[in-house]
């Protein structure tokens, strides 16, 4: 692991202490610090590291940086959202206060040029300054000197400094149009299962073996690796499920080598935890407290995403609940239910005699897009003229499977469709625009 970070100028106790930090990652430090050359030497002016989120990229520069002891500045270019602020901060990290309190109140790039030159010629650089650009990408939506500027840094300012820009996007996206100083590209790549296991296991708790812990991990990679592959969501997960896990072995059920049970108690609580990969719908600890509640409540398990919507604009709900409506009430009760003035029908006479079975029992019919329009129009609560917006936002609906095309794509002139949502689903729409669909169902009435 150490011979991969050997380097002529550092000291092999430090470059033992950075392996033993970087698992999986000692190849990408070698090159990197090949790259950066002897803390004395001048370095090359500016290196681009890319690569997927959570690959590595700000741990293995972090490590690095901070076990070798290089002068750096670490700039977040999230939180940095003007250059006055990225200025201020490379000074800062520098040369101290009195360096950034000398910028004026919107400095311009030459002013930090200057400022840094001045600050230069009174405390030189013994070894190579480092200023490390986080979520790089950023800098494409700042002024359009900026990132050229940057990748030249060390010629405009004449000191040993090297701009290291870390994104998730390739350079060939990058790239400004203008043209630019062309950096040294390094690519991280995605961590694999066997690396994944390897840094996942290092997390084992202090109470069971690392056999034991190596195992959970096996199976949790095993359910999540084909969706997931970010090593932040995935220790997330790991830490999120591993109580459950144990609970078998707790409670004196199972040993630890039984590796079968424990998988069979565990596995629908990581399927029901796989609906919510990325989402953050809840804390871990409200997670912990539904589990709870549900397995007093019903014993059974369902998932988060049963109790969520799905986020559409505004005029797409009323599409989706117009053609809801459409599916499930007869068109012949479309004027009772949506025209103001349709005269008194009474409800003895309405229904029918042999109509006793349930709409929603016997499935979504298929209705033509004319009647689902007019339903649209009367339930929406202002005035929307029939633009193309509507029938792009219909198409986006069956692109979603929310509605389903029944007739021929080459029928143009009366195209028809269904509606393939359930009760509850259309239920959460309708609260989130104030509408009572149950008002409206021929089954209610």
């Amino acid at each position: 692991m150490t011979a991969l970070l050997r380097q002529q100028g550092y000291e092999e106790e430090r470059l033992r202490r950075a392996a033993e930090l970087l698992p999986c990652r000692e190849v990408q430090a070698g090159v990197l610090l090949s790259l950066m050359g002897q803390p004395q030497q001048y370095s090359y002016p500016s290196l681009f590291i890319y690569g997927h989120r959570a690959s590595g990229k700000s741990h293995v520069m972090h490590v690095l940086l901070k076990e070798l002891e290089l002068p750096h500045a670490t700039v977040s270019c999230v939180e940095c959202v003007s250059a006055a602020l990225l200025f201020e901060q490379v000074l800062l990290s520098f040369f101290g206060c009195e360096a950034a309190s000398l910028l004026p109140r919107s400095p311009s790039l030459s002013d930090f040029v200057r400022i840094y030159r001045q600050q230069c010629s009174q405390s030189p650089a013994k070894q190579t300054r480092y200023i490390v650009m986080e979520k790089a990408e950023l800098l494409r939506d700042t002024d359009a000197n900026l990132l050229p500027a940057l990748l030249r840094l060390q010629e405009l300012v004449e000191d040993n400094i090297t701009v290291i820009l870390l994104s998730e996007i390739a350079w060939d996206k990058f790239r400004p149009n203008t043209g630019c100083f062309e950096p040294l590209l390094l690519h991280f790549p995605d961590y694999s299962k066997g690396e994944l296991q390897q840094i996942l296991s290092q997390d084992r708790h202090p109470s069971y073996s690392a056999e034991f812990y190596s195992s959970y991990i096996n199976i949790l990679l095993g359910v999540f690796y084909s969706v997931c592959r970010d090593l932040r969501e995935l220790r997330h997960l790991a830490a999120l499920n591993f109580s459950k896990f144990c609970e078998p072995l707790a409670e004196g059920k199972v040993k630890e080598t039984d590796t079968h049970k424990l998988w069979r108690n565990i596995e629908p609580h990581l399927k029901k935890a796989m609906q919510t990969v990325y989402l953050r719908e809840v804390s871990s600890v409200q997670w912990e407290q539904m589990q709870q509640m549900e397995e007093k409540e019903t014993g059974a398990l369902r998932g988060l995403s049963a109790h969520t919507h799905v986020e559409l604009p505004y005029y797409s709900k009323f599409l989706l609940i117009a053609a809801y409506l459409a599916s499930y009430n007869p068109a012949r009760t479309d004027k009772r239910f949506f025209v103001k003035h349709h005269g008194k029908i009474r409800k003895t006479n309405f229904l029918k005699k042999n109509e006793k079975t349930s709409n929603h029992l016997l499935g979504p019919k298929p209705f033509p897009l004319d009647r689902l329009l007019a339903i649209f129009y009367s339930v929406v609560d202002s005035r929307v003229a029939p633009t193309a917006s509507i029938f792009s936002q219909i198409s986006s609906l069956v692109t979603l499977q929310l509605l389903t095309q029944v007739s021929h794509d080459d029928q143009l002139d009366a195209p028809k469709y269904k509606c393939a949502v359930s009760m509850d689903f259309i239920c959460a729409i309708s609260r989130t625009v104030n509408f009572d669909i149950v008002k409206y169902l021929y089954d209610f009435l």
